[in-house]
This record gives C-alpha cells, sequence and structure tokens, in this order.
C-alpha cells in the first residue's frame, strides 16, 4: 500500500513522511523518559541509566539514517559508474585528488566495490593517486559515519571529522601518485581492456529519484540496523557501567601514546560506522578524548581488512603496506589534532 502510494505521489507521500519524521524525532526525550518510567527502574542506578541510553539513542540514529541516507540517495542517483570514471578521466595531480575525494563521499560505492571499482579507474586511464584518493574517501567519509556524528556529537565535530577525512584521502592519493608505484599493481591489471560502451545515459525523472532515496533506504538501513542496535546495547553497557575515569585513563589527552596505539588496534579489526559510533560516545562520556577515539574509528571503518585482502589481488605487498602506512599516518595526525582543538 505504502509502496503504491509513493509510486503515484512520490512528492506529496515523501512531504508527509517527513513530517512523521520530525513528530517522532521530537518525541524521543519523552519516549525513553515514559519507557524508564514504565519499567519501574528506580532513578540514578546502573541499570537505569543504560535503558535510557539505549531507548534514547537506537530510535534517535535510526530516523537520522533514514533521512540522510534517503537524501543521499537522491544524490546517487546522479552519478552512475560510468559517469564516475568519465568525470575523473583526464585529471592530473593534486586537482584529480581532490575531485576524486569528493566524489567519494557522494557516490554509491563501498570497500566491498574495491576489485570491479580499481580495474574501472585503471582501465579508463585514471592516475593510481587519483583512484586510491577516491577508494579512501568513499568507505570513511559515508553517509553513515556522518549521519551519527551530527546526531551525537553535533555539526561542528561532522564537519571537523568530514574535512579532516577528505584531507586525508587527498594528501594519501597525492602521495602515492607522486611516488610513482604503478610497477606494484599486478601486470594483468593492465592488460585488461576496458570495454566501456559509449551508451547515452538514461535520463531520469525527479518522482524517480525520489524512489531511488527510498531505495536507498531499505537497502542500507536494512544492512546496517542491526549493527546499530548491537553498538548502541553496547554503548548503553559502557554508558551505565564504565567508571567515568577508567577511559580517561587509558584514551585521555594525557595519554600521548593512546592515538598510535588506537590506530594499531583499530587497523586488523573489521566493523562499520553503524557499529562503532555508539561506542565511540560511550568512550567519550566516560572520559576518552575525541582525537583518539575518533582515530580509532578512522582505522576501523577506513582501513579494513576486508578491503586490504580483497585489493591483494591486484596490488602487489608494497604498494597496500603503502597504502595503509599512508593513511594510517595521516589518521594518526589527525587524531592528535581532534585532542589539540578540544583540548
Amino acid at each position: 500500500m505504502m509502496r503504491k502510494l509513493l509510486e503515484k505521489y512520490p512528492v506529496t507521500s515523501t512531504a508527509i513522511l517527513f513530517l512523521l519524521w520530525i513528530i517522532l524525532y521530537t518525541a524521543l526525550q519523552l519516549l525513553a523518559d515514559a519507557a524508564v518510567a514504565l519499567a519501574g527502574l528506580p532513578q540514578g542506578a546502573h541499570l537505569t541509566e543504560a535503558v535510557r541510553f539505549f531507548v534514547f539513542e537506537v530510535p534517535k540514529v535510526l530516523l537520522l539514517l533514514t533521512l540522510i541516507v534517503f537524501a543521499v540517495g537522491i544524490i546517487r542517483s546522479y552519478f552512475s559508474p560510468e559517469r564516475t570514471r568519465k568525470m575523473l578521466g583526464g585529471k592530473k595531480l593534486f586537482a584529480g585528488n581532490v575531485l576524486a575525494s569528493l566524489l567519494g563521499v557522494v557516490t554509491p560505492f563501498c570497500s566491498c566495490s574495491a576489485i570491479p571499482l580499481f580495474l574501472g579507474f585503471v582501465e579508463s586511464g585514471i592516475p593510481l593517486g587519483v583512484t586510491f584518493s577516491f577508494l579512501i574517501a568513499a568507505p570513511m567519509i559515508n553517509e553513515v559515519a556522518l549521519v551519527l556524528l551530527f546526531g551525537l556529537f553535533g555539526w561542528k565535530t561532522a564537519l571537523l571529522y568530514m574535512s579532516t577525512g577528505l584531507l586525508i584521502a587527498m594528501v594519501s592519493g597525492y602521495i602515492i601518485g607522486i611516488l610513482k608505484l604503478e610497477k606494484y599493481v599486478e601486470p594483468w591489471v593492465y592488460e585488461t581492456k576496458a570495454g566501456h560502451s559509449e551508451l547515452a545515459e538514461e535520463k531520469i525523472l525527479f518522482p524517480e529519484r525520489i524512489s531511488a532515496g527510498f531505495d536507498a533506504v531499505v537497502e542500507i538501513v536494512s544492512k546496517v540496523w542491526i549493527y546499530i542496535v548491537i553498538g548502541i546495547a553496547v554503548g548503553a553497557g559502557i554508558h551505565g557501567y564504565v567508571p567515568e575515569n577508567f577511559m580517561a585513563g587509558i584514551m585521555g589527552k594525557g595519554a600521548w601514546w593512546s592515538v598510535p596505539v588506537a590506530v594499531l588496534i583499530g587497523v586488523p579489526m573489521y566493523s562499520n560506522a553503524a557499529g562503532i559510533i555508539p561506542i565511540v560516545q560511550a568512550l567519550l562520556e566516560k572520559g576518552a578524548s575525541l582525537g583518539t577515539v575518533l582515530a580509532f574509528m578512522m582505522a576501523v571503518i577506513g582501513l579494513s581488512l576486508p578491503e586490504t585482502i580483497i585489493l591483494k589481488k591486484v596490488l602487489k605487498l608494497p604498494l597496500i603496506f603503502a597504502f595503509v602506512g599512508i593513511v594510517a599516518a595521516g589518521i594518526i595526525i589527525v587524531g592528535y589534532i581532534f585532542n589539540f582543538v578540544y583540548s
């Protein structure tokens, strides 16, 4: 029924749904307080605070995620893989790295697309460094990370994260480009013929783009909601039970070694923004420094182990080590910058 209404009256249905979204979002605190009261939990108890945190944050994050994914889904309908390759084709040096990093934020690709993306870009003659700028920005600065950071920490933190993430992608790709590491790409990659057809791209009407936004919500939220619930559940436990000064001693600003150690721990791990950011929020509330926990998060979602393993099929080890090392160094620097700015 809902699907038919969306197809027949896309703009009107979207406006009504947005109004319902606003009503639900503004009532979240009342709902959380009511849930705690109905459960009869004593005020101030560890369990009470953990439950309140969980009941408030789960719908809040899911509502924010739904809204942003819908908007990004509409934006993404303008960027097909072929159009993205055409936009990056012929770009040289830092201009290409800048454009590739910006496109990585809005285009519908993740680390799972590493090999086909890499092959398509190389076949199109896009420089190696420009390709890496795209591959770094796409998973690290995704709509899930930004919406959760915005919802949990505010627009300033989300903007600073996006800016520093883009800087890492641009500079890392530029360095890889000037190092001339093409010899460490597997030879068969360059032997592959592109064979891209020059078919005219089909024009899409705006109501169809609205449908693309709803499709993106169904696809993405259905995949990550469980990670959100698990992440917030872990965060609720930390929020309710971990002593205030415990995390400050391990991941606080006073521990100069905490940022590189957090990155070293994060690089071999695998998670996504949906699961890791609620934990980040809880760690911060317990005294961990913002730069340290965000460096950890960047390492986890920006240098995911599955992506590195997949890239081994097209890259030789020296290039993989250079890629991981350069990006990790950038993340460490950003971690210290966050700690300094928020000191």
